[in-house]
């Protein structure tokens, strides 16, 4: 393998406003009951021993009874924290809403086009999302344009990598895709994420769509309008 490609989401390959307005409010609405119908089951279960381990290693307050632990779960949501459990139980959640149809998965033309651009220079693409790696793959499987997972190559998330503004992450992706760090371009809006991957000596490139972030804001990283104008750079 010469060379990989890993990419975000948000704001990236697709609007964040989906995940902001559709994706959040849906599984805010449906914690509650999730947690309370489905808190025997061994991956619903682990996620909640991890989010009452978390509340006890920052909080003086104890994660009390279920009731106390869905508030906290439900704090955390609209705060947009990125909390793996949470984040596990949110992907639960979607799953099931985009079996039912509830849900669909958004992605900008131009990212179709970027990741076909891609898939046919015989570059591998990588998902590196703070949503969990069954949101992503459900999110990339149901989409206006079809099932998209067949370009992709693997998925990370904060579980899997780590946090995404720590260097460390970068370096374990790297390792795991046996790529050598500065053959790997990482694409994302979020300054502060494409810093750590430099730093992990990882290429980078912005993603400043208008409709996303109209600010002046710049920066030493490649700055793009959106992903096609990444991928033909990238093949040509």
């Amino acid at each position: 393998m010469n060379g990989a490609v890993v990419l975000d989401i948000e704001g990236t390959t697709s609007a964040a406003a989906h995940v902001k307005n559709l994706l959040f409010p849906y599984a805010r609405k449906r914690l509650a009951d999730w947690v309370n119908d489905r808190g025997h089951e061994p991956r619903v279960k682990a996620a909640l021993d991890e989010a009452r381990e978390l509340i006890r290693e920052h909080s003086v307050r104890q994660s009390g009874d279920q009731a106390e632990l869905v508030r906290v779960l439900e704090q955390w949501s609209d705060e947009d924290r990125k909390v793996t459990p949470l984040k596990t139980l949110q992907g639960m959640i979607w799953s099931e809403g985009y079996a039912r149809g509830d849900l669909q998965g958004h992605i900008y033309p131009d990212s179709v086009q970027a990741i076909q651009t891609w898939r046919v220079s015989g570059t591998p693409l990588f998902i590196y999302s703070s949503g969990s790696v069954l949101a992503q793959q459900q999110w990339f499987t149901h989409t206006p344009y079809g099932d998209l997972t067949g370009h992709l190559a693997g998925y990370f998330d904060t579980e899997t990598a780590g946090p995404k503004r720590e260097t460390a992450s970068y370096h374990a992706i790297a390792k795991c895709i046996d790529v050598q760090p500065q053959l790997i371009l990482f694409v994302s809006d979020s300054r502060q994420e494409l810093d750590a991957a430099r730093r992990a000596q990882w290429r980078t490139g912005w993603v400043k769509r208008p409709q996303e972030d109209p600010s002046p804001e710049s920066s030493d990283h490649a700055t793009y309008p959106d992903l096609l104008s990444v991928a033909r750079r990238e093949t040509s």
